[in-house]
């Protein structure tokens, strides 16, 4: 392996508890790709990704499906996505006040508008569907 291996992120993890709106989310109002939507009884893994980049996507997996999890743990999983602390990712657009717009307007969970963070960039926090902290930045 040479110094300068090139490792890109391929995928990232999220939990979705409703498969369904985690796809009004990240598809309809986010404009992600559908790549893949594999289903095992009634659990559902969808996998998604931004146009024009298609090494880089989100597995979004049902949560805490492990068997040799027990109930008490699945409920404190759970507990934790729902609280926001169980999964977090940052994306970043062009137009960070016209994404914001768009998903205000259509009744997604916000953390914090656009904002000049001290430590350099212009973001907005939100949550998705399952309770997932998504901050955006403005893409400098």
């Amino acid at each position: 392996m040479s110094d300068m291996t090139n490792i890109t992120i391929h995928y990232a993890f999220l939990p979705h508890t409703d498969a369904e709106a985690a796809l009004g989310f990240y598809r309809d109002l986010l404009g992600f790709e559908l790549r893949q939507d594999v289903g095992l009884e009634n659990m559902r893994w969808l996998t998604v990704g931004p146009p024009g980049q298609p090494e880089t996507s989100i597995v979004l997996h049902p949560p805490a499906v492990d068997p040799g999890i027990t109930e008490d743990e699945r409920r404190t999983i759970l507990e934790l996505i729902a609280k926001g602390s169980y999964g977090a990712l940052t994306l970043a657009t062009d137009d960070l006040e016209g994404l914001f717009e768009k998903l205000a307007s259509n009744g997604v969970d916000i953390l914090q508008e656009p904002t000049d963070q001290p430590y350099g960039v212009r973001d907005c926090a939100v949550r998705d569907p399952a309770g997932n902290l998504l901050r955006i930045n403005a893409r400098a």
